[in-house]
């Protein structure tokens, strides 16, 4: 199973690098391989409504999971609107710590993209902190950039101010303490990169970086310093009065991470509550009472404390081949390896059977993914090619990354170049494939690629976040056994490609099992004729 990340069915225009790179095994497919277009957003992949973008999170936990889950956005928005989120434990501990003196932070990504978080959580947050009268509560804001407009900060940072400037009366003292772009500041994932999670850790905790009055202007100053600078890229900031950090954490604190998206809040997570933490020099570790918003890792119970349940997703994909006594295999670079391992297993992060499953994790270059579009995925083909050539796995997964990540810069050349490399490979493991009578199933977990800008009044802004388009769905068949043509499913989903692989495999998928998008039929394909 090859994931294309990123890869979805655009407009076909010069906007769409999907359609304008040249990539002959993917235009062969779609003559000669059975094709099906797939839903990856929305309701069908439990997210609250169909004006919601896929993301890689949800899109891998519906492909491993073989049917739709409630999903972060959605449980926040349950728990928020029956007041839940505010009836348990760990709310009230938080409150407390500030009944006796602490400081309330909230750390995240301050936009709706509803991927990471939404804007509308941390507003009803503050909003029960003033009906609470808990007197002082600083946000740290995260700037996105990259799932909604490139350069679109001020949209959230402005009113933001705003609203904590109306909810300071009383005596309450609600303001912005600090704040970055979030690929340096805090949001590293799957290790990638500490430095990112240092920087925000200086910001958030020592009150160390730039200076500014407030965080309006300091995304100001640096759209001035830097036109070319985008949201995701901006160095970290402070917030300061009197040349003194308004918002430190200190001892007796209480720290809301609002991310509801679980890869890029593991390590922040790891740096407060970790003793012994040794990922980067803390300076100083301070005595908080830490939470989630939600729980990001239940294996390794990350963070321990956590306002809302994440969605409980069993019998997996990867379980009932276990039991099955099925060997495979996951890889991927560090970019997207968490996807095809603990996302793909339910939001899991430990091996199921490891006497029957082998992940393998291939490093990611730490450069701006622009510069180098073709990222790993020579290096992930080639250890599968060996995997094919062993024979051991009779299930194989992987993800190329580069088509999401080098979408979301929002350099179409660079993005063109991404989407002609994993199409190179495609045709490598084709090959093999065809060599071993094996199948291959291709798809991808979203669309990013095939929307690079959007024009308005003439002109064109950058599209950098994930798109509403469907995703393409292949297989070719070159086991020479048996022959596969499309089932009678109405508007297929992620959720029934795990149905799919199962009945390639030759087995029969549980009835819980959306149903497979392909059935036994007597046609061929031959990709390489």
């Amino acid at each position: 199973m090859i994931i294309m990340d990123g890869v979805g069915i655009g407009a076909s225009d010069e906007s769409d690098a999907v359609q304008v790179a040249h990539t002959p095994v993917l235009d062969t497919l779609r003559k000669n391989a059975v094709y099906a277009e797939l839903r990856a957003h929305g309701t069908s992949v439990g997210l609250p409504s169909d004006s919601d973008m896929g993301n890689s999170e949800v899109g891998h936990n519906a492909l491993g999971a073989g049917r739709v889950f409630a999903q972060g956005a959605r449980l926040v928005n349950e728990s928020l609107a029956s007041g839940e989120i505010f009836q348990g434990t760990a709310w009230s501990t938080l409150r407390q710590r500030a009944e006796n003196g602490g400081t309330l932070h909230f750390i995240g990504l301050v936009s709706d993209g509803n991927v990471h978080s939404h804007i509308e959580h941390l507003y009803a947050m503050l909003d029960r902190c003033a009906q609470e009268n808990i007197e002082r509560v600083r946000v740290h804001a995260l700037l996105d950039g990259r799932d909604v407009g490139a350069t679109s900060a001020l949209k959230y940072v402005v009113p933001l101010e705003a609203r904590l400037a109306s909810l300071s009366s009383e005596g309450r003292d609600y303001r912005i303490a600090s704040g970055g772009g979030r690929m340096v500041t805090t949001m590293d994932r799957y290790k990638a990169n500490w430095s990112v999670v240092e920087n925000g850790w200086n910001a958030h905790v020592l009150g160390q970086g730039r200076p500014f009055p407030s965080a309006s202007e300091a995304v100001n100053t640096y759209y001035q310093e830097n036109p070319g600078c985008t949201d995701q890229y901006m160095e970290s900031f402070v917030i300061t009065e009197n040349d003194a950090p308004i918002g430190t954490i200190e001892d007796g604190d209480g720290v809301i991470l609002f991310n509801f998206r679980g890869d890029r809040a593991i390590e922040i997570s790891r740096a407060f509550e970790e003793p012994d933490f040794s990922e980067f020099d803390r300076q100083r570790a301070p005595d908080v009472f830490y939470a989630g918003i939600m729980q990001y890792d239940g294996d390794a119970d990350i963070p321990r404390n956590y306002l809302v349940s994440p969605p409980k997703i069993q019998r997996t994909l990867s379980e009932y081949l276990c039991k099955a006594n099925i060997p495979s295999y996951a890889i991927s670079e560090t970019q997207k390896f968490g996807h095809v391992t603990y996302f793909w297993n339910g939001n899991k992060s430990e091996y199921i059977d490891e006497s029957l499953e082998t992940y393998e994790e291939i490093p990611s270059d730490t450069v701006p993914f622009e510069e180098r579009p073709w990222m790993k995925a020579a290096e992930i083909t080639d250890k599968v090619l060996e995997k094919i050539e062993q024979g051991h796995a009779k299930f194989i997964r992987l993800n190329y990354p580069n088509s999401d990540m080098v979408g979301h810069t929002g350099n179409p050349e660079a993005t063109r170049i991404a989407v002609e490399v994993v199409d190179l490979c495609l045709g490598r493991l084709l090959k093999a494939t065809q060599k071993a009578k094996g199948v291959a199933l291709i798809t991808a977990d979203h669309g990013n690629a095939d929307c690079m800008w959007k024009e308005k009044d003439g002109k064109r802004a950058p599209m950098v976040a994930h798109t509403l388009n469907p995703v393409p769905f292949f297989v070719a068949d070159f086991s020479g056994n048996k022959q596969f043509g499309l089932s009678d499913v109405n508007s297929p989903g992620l959720v029934n490609v795990a149905s799919t692989a199962l009945t390639l495999l030759g087995l029969e998928a549980p009835a819980e099992f959306e149903p497979s998008i392909i059935k036994l039929q007597q046609s061929s394909c031959d990709i390489h004729k």
